[in-house]
């Protein structure tokens, strides 16, 4: 996205530091953390033409969110990635909050079986935090495994959607 116009907003949520940035398409990059000025700074190592941006209405509507799971966000979603990641990251959007897959399941699902750990790069390459769910998958055994935002992160957004569908 070299010569994409990007705007940007960072505030917290309730995970920490929220960075949310757009494209013209629509959002290009969800980023958590516990700096925002460090996420600010992450973003423009990759892309030194994003530009703060005045209207914060998407940084509220994810915060939003993140703090609802199972509902919708009202914005268009616009990653880049090859073509592979991008077939990682749309099985990821199929899986429903609540839910888990591990790496194993997810390449076979997107049938390339053999391709686990290309899965698991693609999973840790996702550059919309959320949004495209990969906290939802697993190592084989269960375990939480890394996450790109933080294990932490990646425990309490599995134990809300576990909250959510255990409600009535």
């Amino acid at each position: 996205m070299p010569h994409t116009e990007i705007r940007y907003a960072v505030g917290q949520c309730s995970l920490g530091a929220l960075l949310v940035a757009r494209s013209p398409a629509g959002l290009c990059a969800i980023s958590l953390g516990d700096d925002a000025d460090a996420l600010a700074a992450g973003l423009l190592t990759a892309h030194p033409q994003a530009r703060p941006d005045t209207d914060d209405s998407a940084l509220a509507q994810v915060a939003a969110f993140i703090d609802r799971p199972g509902s919708t966000l009202a914005l268009p979603l616009a990653p880049q990635g090859t073509p592979f990641q991008l077939r990682v990251w749309q099985a990821l959007a199929q899986i429903a909050p609540g839910h888990t897959l591990s790496y194993t399941e997810l390449a076979q699902r997107i049938g390339a079986p053999r391709a686990v750990r290309a899965v698991a790069g693609a999973c840790a390459a996702n550059p919309l935090a959320v949004a495209i769910p990969c906290h939802r998958v697993l190592r084989r055994d269960g375990a939480l495994a890394g996450y790109r935002w933080g294990e932490a992160r990646k425990r309490a957004l599995l134990e809300r959607e576990a909250r959510l569908g255990s409600q009535p």
